[in-house]
């Protein structure tokens, strides 16, 4: 069944930029045997990752990423079927916020910033939120 997964974690300062280039490199050459879509959104000091594929597959990537050292503290904010992909043709698109200029980067809200700031801490976990968030960074 199709589905999604989000979830939220803190970067580890030894994740350097040469290892979120592996992790991508990773995704992209992995993710489309898997049929696995989706965009990861990562600071200095946080990633937010959405995943989008079959229960299964994108559940068992998250068992993976839970290990992953080069963060820790992952959160679920949210999964379940979806009825169509957001991102059908990326097998993992990506883009590097700045989490004190996200207005600058992104046209969002004071709200949507407040509502950011709460997802990329852990603080709000509303799944359809960070969703919609997630997407208006890649619209």
């Amino acid at each position: 069944m199709l589905s999604h997964l989000v979830y939220v974690s803190v970067r580890k300062k030894e994740c350097t930029e040469e290892e979120i280039d592996k992790i991508l490199a990773a995704c992209k050459r992995n993710n489309p045997e898997l049929d696995v879509t989706g965009v990861l959104l990562y600071s200095k000091t946080h990633f937010l990752q959405y995943l989008e594929g079959d229960y299964k597959e994108i559940s068992g990537l998250y068992e993976k990423i839970k290990t992953d050292d080069r963060h820790k503290n992952v959160v679920l904010i949210t999964t379940g079927q979806i009825k169509e992909r957001s991102f059908p043709s990326w097998e993992m698109g990506s883009k590097e916020i700045n989490e004190e200029k996200v207005e600058f980067q992104t046209d969002l809200s004071k709200e949507e910033a407040k509502t950011f700031q709460d997802i990329i801490s852990g603080k709000d976990q509303e799944g359809n939120r960070s969703i919609q968030l997630i997407k208006k960074f890649f619209k």
